[in-house]
């Protein structure tokens, strides 16, 4: 009997699937679903993996990538769906554990807030969308999302504002000067992570960029921090890890010397750095011009860099 269409038989089918398999194997078939624009399946994947397991974590972050996709799709009322179910069992986990002892309820519920806030933005409530996303980084100001948090709030509102201080005090390469004294010079911060494949194929683009632009004060700076392991992921104290950042920046970013890296887990949170590469441009009056969580292209950055030095 040909079982195509019939959607008791697609339940069935599914349910064996998923008694047999990891639950690791539930995100990565939701994103492929998505990126075929499979919606429908993603929802019926999760609720058969949900009659089978539970609400779990994992569950719930394959939820909120229903959310995600739906809002690059630009389905609005969609992805706001997908991210209030994904809060609503987020928020009721919280009420027997803590948000991170594990990694995918932190990042589900940092991707419903982003969601939530881009959907506002996205119906012309930009103010609104701030004003959520500030309440949510006071409520989660101690936990792994308050970088995330941040990165969207700076995403709809740090153009045209002062750019934060950078924390210096502990730095690799020439020592980093406070950014109200380059005052004067277009600044580039390069947000970089030593285990980041991207951070290291937007080096020699930043490079080339900067290069080409050096002899009109464009001055580049580093910002890294420490992560807690060296290769391989083997944990690391402070003290390990260091010379093990100072060894991949000598590496994998000489291209980019004499570049100054300051080593600080607080610049990250302060600058919503929980994507890298994180690309932040400042203008000779010390405002930013561009905030660009991820990688950048070579056209992309030098238009930009181009403009900046011209202000």
């Amino acid at each position: 009997m040909n079982g195509k269409g019939n959607p008791m038989i697609v339940r069935i089918l599914l349910l064996l699937v998923f008694a047999s398999a990891a639950p690791a194997a539930l995100v990565k078939d939701v994103r492929a679903a998505i990126a075929q624009n499979g919606f429908k399946q993603g929802e019926a994947l999760i609720q058969s993996y949900r009659s089978y397991h539970g609400i779990t974590p994992e569950m719930i972050l394959a939820l909120s990538w229903l959310g995600r996709g739906a809002l690059a799709a630009k389905q609005l009322d969609q992805a706001d769906s997908y991210a209030a179910e994904t809060r609503k069992l987020a928020l009721a986990q919280l009420h027997s554990r803590p948000l991170d002892v594990e990694k995918d309820l932190p990042l589900a519920l940092g991707a419903s807030i982003e969601v939530q806030a881009h959907v506002m933005d996205s119906r012309g409530r930009r103010s609104e969308a701030i004003g959520f996303l500030r309440r949510e980084l006071a409520t989660y100001h101690a936990t792994s999302i308050r970088a995330r948090i941040q990165k969207n709030i700076h995403l709809l509102s740090l153009a045209g504002r002062p750019a934060p201080p950078l924390e210096l005090e502990s730095y690799l390469g020439p020592r980093p000067e406070p950014l109200d004294r380059l005052k004067g010079k277009p600044v580039v911060l390069f947000f970089w992570a030593h285990w980041c494949s991207d951070c290291k194929a937007q080096a020699p683009i930043l490079g080339r960029v900067a290069a080409k632009y050096a002899s009109q004060g464009l001055a580049v700076i580093g910002p890294t921090q420490r992560y807690g392991y060296v290769a391989e992921g083997r944990d690391a104290t402070p003290e390990q890890e260091t010379p093990y950042i100072d060894e991949i920046r000598r590496r994998f970013y000489s291209v980019l010397d004499p570049m100054a890296v300051p080593v600080s887990e607080e610049n990250f949170r302060n600058y919503g750095a929980s994507t890298t590469p994180t690309l932040v441009l400042i203008d000779r009056k010390g405002l930013v011009r561009a905030y660009h969580p991820g990688a950048v292209s070579e056209d992309s950055l030098d238009a930009a860099v181009q403009s900046l030095v011209g202000k």
